[in-house]
């Protein structure tokens, strides 16, 4: 059974600084579950075939010019059947003042509120706004920092350094998103963002020393809120019975609510410092973006580029 997620009104209302025309109770408990909104445009000319009642709908120029085309009999008429259909809120854009709103807003119980920006730039923010609050969600046992730029989601079993690292990462001038509890929010199709739960944000548990307020130590440019996930860093101990990539041609993938996000594996021994591991294997994912790709190179230089797929890494010795 799929979760649904709701976002409060009020929250909206502080969100975006909206005036409020009429609210039929308290906005804390008025809860929005969709994040698809709509310009009734259509439902004004009296078409509800698909109308859904749970979007938010935004009244902008357009529609008010579409309305003033009516005398006031079928104008107060299709404002009332509008309104009666109850929708989840109207928002009215560009602080328009359209008559007997107010009125039906209130006649059926519907929220009512007024924004001064203009009606595209504030239904792209309110679906960003939504898309956010309402994503599907889990939450993952990890640490996630963002390392030139790149949000980095490292995952390992307890004990195998991971806070450790986030801090050596922190020093040398990257941020911390979360630790321990990683809440990865799917805002599209293609993306991932990672917060940390409001109760343990900026805290990192350090065995041997406790608990540690990142913000307070380190100083606010040490944290971050949110960071899209862009690649995902397993550690593990080292096993010297297992083969590890040594040339990173294969790409890997670790599945995440649907998506599949680019992933390594780095093994754990005494002597290695992780954190330049990660800041080395940040940057080399951002040259992979920019298409440059080390490996690929290195074999094409030595003339085996056509025979990647039948190499095997442990015959190749030219360091």
């Amino acid at each position: 059974m799929t979760t649904q997620f709701s976002v409060e009104l009020s929250r909206i209302v502080k969100e975006f600084s909206l005036e409020t025309l009429y609210m039929p109770g308290n906005a804390e408990e008025i809860l929005i579950t969709n994040n698809d909104v709509n310009r009734p445009g259509l439902q004004f000319g009296g078409y509800y075939k698909y109308f859904d009642n749970t979007r938010i709908q935004i009244v902008g120029k357009a529609e008010e010019s579409f309305l003033k085309t009516f005398e006031t009999e079928k104008y107060n008429e299709l404002k009332d059947d509008f309104f009666a259909k109850k929708p989840a809120a109207v928002i009215i854009s560009r602080s328009l003042e359209l008559e007997g709103f107010a009125e039906a807003a209130e006649k059926y119980g519907v929220p009512l509120l007024r924004t001064a920006d203009s009606t595209s730039e504030f239904m792209a923010a309110l679906i960003a706004f939504l898309n956010l609050s309402l994503a599907p969600r889990i939450t993952r046992h990890g640490v996630l920092v963002e390392v030139y730029g790149e949000g980095i989601l490292i995952l390992g079993e307890s004990g195998v350094g991971k806070s450790e690292t986030a801090i050596e990462l922190v020093k040398r001038g990257h941020r911390l998103i979360a630790d321990d509890a990683v809440e990865i929010r799917k805002v599209s199709n293609k993306s991932l963002v990672g917060t940390s739960p409001n109760n343990i944000r900026h805290f990192i548990e350090l065995r041997g020393i406790g608990i540690i307020n990142v913000s307070r130590i380190f100083g606010a440019g040490a944290v971050k809120l949110t960071e899209k996930i862009d690649y995902i860093i397993n550690i593990e101990p080292w096993d010297n019975e297992k083969m590890y990539d040594r040339l990173g041609l294969e790409e890997h993938t670790t599945e995440i609510l649907g998506i599949n996000v680019p992933s390594i594996t780095i093994p754990v021994q005494p002597g290695r410092n992780l954190a330049v591991i990660i800041e080395v294997a940040a940057m080399n994912k951002r040259q992979k973006k920019l298409g440059y790709n080390a490996a690929a190179d290195l074999l094409s230089r030595l003339g085996m580029a056509e025979e990647t797929e039948e190499i095997n890494p442990s015959d190749i010795e030219v360091f």
